[in-house]
């Protein structure tokens, strides 16, 4: 994903974490990605916190809404009318899990799943300031997992009008799509491994970039994270999928 320092529709312009323990999680993403964590005083905002890299914000951290919710990175894409795009994910065969509201003076927001049942939000924005990607300790890349990722494709197609790129990954793999705004990558797709228990829903994973995969895991284990896959090699780079203390898995990713 390139560096972006503007909202953006029809792209990723927003990540946040709900987490069982808000003071916990700004203390871990703290120390290892180096933000600045400051919680938003008005109640209305319910304890969020906004994480920045100098004046950019680069995401959000709160608590889970209910008890059962479990914690979790969500991913948020960018859209001038919340309301009109809910109903036109709706007509795609989506569900609107959360119809459009406002959040403050800060912009409207909405939550929805797709086909495949992997929940994505929408963010119309309003006094948010802007959202930094690409960079080193910021969001760097997002992916689909789903059951029946075609159909998931053919949603976000419809919906925010994105193209694709299929990549072939070899025998026996399902292919690899990328979303495409403007030629220009900004997620991936891929269908689940059939190995993945049945009662895990399909989902999209939060990368964020750093400068060493293999130092930021190591640093992320000093400080309570659990491993899901070890640093490894692929094409573009290296990359690393962990959970932080709480539960929530996030991937650590370096591009060649």
């Amino acid at each position: 994903m390139a560096d972006a320092t503007a909202i953006k529709v029809n792209q990723l312009v927003w990540v946040d974490l709900a987490t069982s323990d808000t003071a916990a999680a700004r203390d871990f993403y703290g120390k290892l990605f180096g933000w600045k964590i400051d919680v938003n005083p008005d109640p209305q905002y319910g304890g969020y916190a906004l994480a920045t890299i100098g004046e950019d914000q680069v995401g959000g951290i709160g608590p889970t809404q209910m008890s059962d919710q479990p914690t979790v990175w969500s991913l948020y894409i960018g859209t001038d009318d919340a309301e009109a795009t809910a109903e036109k994910a709706k007509a795609a065969g989506g569900t609107v899990v959360a119809p459009a509201f406002a959040v403050g003076d800060q912009g409207s927001m909405a939550v929805l799943q797709d086909p495949s049942g992997a929940f994505i939000s929408l963010w119309q924005a309003a006094a948010m300031r802007p959202f930094r990607s690409g960079a080193a300790n910021s969001l760097g890349w997002a992916e689909l997992n789903a059951r029946g990722v075609d159909n998931a494709i053919s949603f976000y197609r419809n919906v925010f009008g994105w193209t694709t790129k299929v990549s072939p990954m070899g025998e026996g793999q399902p292919d690899y799509t990328e979303f495409q705004v403007g030629g220009e990558s900004i997620a991936g797709a891929t269908e689940m491994n059939p190995m993945v228990p049945a009662e895990m829903p399909s989902y999209w994973m939060a990368y964020f970039n750093v400068e060493d995969v293999d130092a930021s895991y190591a640093r992320a284990m000093e400080l309570g994270a659990r491993e899901m896959l070890a640093p490894q090699d692929f094409p573009g780079g290296r990359f690393a999928i962990i959970s932080d203390p709480q539960g929530a898995a996030f991937g650590l990713l370096k591009t060649a």
